[in-house]
């Protein structure tokens, strides 16, 4: 690279600058993965790349990792800074947040603002309105240039399209009132027959809903221009929308995609997410009966509106085995808004999952003190869990690379800690809290084992003596807090 840049230097050809600056990050990209993501049809909790090999996805996001968000006086969000986290945490997953109004959110009273915007504004009557028939460049040059830059990182991207907090979430403030949908907002005429409401219903705010009359078609408009935008990269992924919209609506953006991608270079994962307290409430089985690629699943049922009686798993403490019908990234966003721990990672990526965290790296923008819920949004980015959790993510993508991903299915039945990814008769990994002692169940297995301990909040890693397969085993951790267990059968 170093020899490209001093001959660029010598010479005054436009071509040569143009491959330089556009040519050359598409070929870093194509080197540092191979081929866009697909389904694993073995091992369907997992994506994999072209040569077949199972790919575990874990990692950081945070709100203002695409657009700016917050007042005039707040800083612009360090992007370099915050790619240079995720490298040195090994983390190779972001959720690419986006924004569809301009100004206010509904967690505030201050006057939040988010830039860029996809659509060109124009001032009409001392009001700044949108043109929804004519883009703002920067908006997508900003987001290709970021999603390269990850990339370069070895980060896959998941490019969220909408927001549920653009408009059915009002608590504050409502951020309707600045949309590009709103007809007061743009000079097409565009959204009226949008219906606002004040409550999380689904049915009654029709934004992201199949009764949005002639936006639909301006939404699909934009997901085009979006996948036009990126389709050559292979780091990206799509999400729907955060928290919010109709199945119906979901599942139509979905399949608008598909059929879109079909004709082009390259076809990437769609997810969809549970649309997290929209009434009427989304069920989990709606995501996984889907057309989607991978889900995010949330919390079912939600204790303030379901019957407890039919709770399922609330996916902090009771993290089941993941089912193996689609991939599942569990996304803390979707769980507490901002939570979780380091013994969180282990147990989701142990049960099949690729966990990701809602990390407040850079604080939630003017959160009203009064919201209780979202204070752990505004931690100070050195707060002692969240950095346990951004470590572990990368340390449980190190050990996924040292065994077969695509063979390795949850087996709590195995460990007497209830977790357990097994490649059976090859690899076991499996997590004891606590320092307690580990039963391990290796009575259908053959050969000699190697033993490996990892202590997930120090990093020590300690040796221990080979066991036999063909018995169960009583193994007691070398450190006093939770330890991690990796037995891999030695080749003989």
């Amino acid at each position: 690279m170093k020899i490209l840049i001093n001959l660029l230097t010598k010479t005054k050809n436009t071509i040569s600058w143009f491959l330089f600056f556009y040519v050359c990050p598409l070929l870093i990209n194509a080197q540092v993965f191979d081929g866009t993501l697909r389904l694993n049809p073995q091992n369907p909790r997992y994506f994999m790349d072209k040569s077949g090999k199972a790919i575990y996805l874990t990692g950081s996001h945070t709100w203002a990792n695409f657009q700016e968000a917050g007042t005039k006086t707040d800083p612009i969000f360090e992007w370099k800074e915050y790619l240079k986290m995720m490298k040195a945490n090994n983390h190779n997953f972001m959720k690419f947040w986006v924004w569809e109004q301009s100004k206010l959110g509904s967690w505030s009273s201050d006057s939040i603002e988010f830039s860029p915007m996809p659509y060109q504004a124009i001032i009409q009557n001392g009001i700044v309105k949108y043109d929804l028939k004519k883009w703002n460049q920067a908006y997508f040059d900003r987001m290709r240039q970021r999603v390269i830059e990850a990339g370069e990182n070895g980060i896959y991207m998941s490019i969220m399209l909408f927001q549920g907090w653009s408009q059915q979430k009002e608590m504050f403030a409502n951020p309707w009132l600045f949309h590009p949908f709103n007809p007061l907002k743009n000079v097409n005429g565009v959204g009226l027959q949008v219906v606002d409401n004040k409550e999380d219903d689904a049915e009654k705010s029709t934004l992201h809903s199949m009764k949005n009359g002639d936006v639909l078609k301006y939404q699909e408009a934009y997901v085009k221009k979006v996948i036009e935008t990126v389709n050559d990269l292979d780091n990206v992924l799509f999400e729907i929308i955060n928290e919010g919209g109709t199945k119906e609506w979901q599942y139509r953006i979905i399949n608008f995609i598909k059929k879109t991608e079909k004709t082009l270079q390259k076809q990437h994962p769609v997810g969809m997410s549970n649309a997290v307290g929209i009434k009427p409430l989304m069920w989990n089985e709606d995501l996984f009966e889907s057309p989607a690629d991978w889900v995010a699943p949330s919390p079912e049922p939600f204790d303030w509106a379901y019957p407890k009686s039919k709770k399922t798993t609330d996916y902090q403490e009771k993290i089941l085995p993941a089912n193996g019908k689609k991939v599942i990234i569990l996304d803390t966003d979707h769980i507490w808004g901002c939570g979780g721990d380091y013994q969180w990672v282990w147990k989701a990526f142990l049960q099949g999952y690729c966990p990701i965290f809602m990390d407040a790296w850079q604080n939630f923008p003017h959160v009203n003190p009064k919201i209780g819920w979202i204070k752990t949004c505004t931690v100070d980015r050195e707060y002692l869990p969240y950095k346990l959790a951004r470590k572990n993510m990368g340390e449980t993508r190190r050990f996924a690379e040292r065994i077969n991903l695509g063979k390795s299915i949850p087996r709590p039945e195995l460990a007497s800690s209830r977790l357990c990814l097994a490649n059976p008769n090859q690899s076991y990994i499996s997590y004891t809290p606590n320092g307690e002692h580990l039963t391990i169940d290796l009575r259908h297995t053959d050969g000699t084992f190697e033993v490996e301990w990892f202590n997930p909040v120090t990093s020590e890693t300690i040796k221990g003596e080979a066991i036999k397969g063909g018995d169960f085993y009583v193994l007691k951790p070398p450190f006093e807090s939770d330890a991690v267990l990796y037995l891999n059968k030695i080749k003989e």
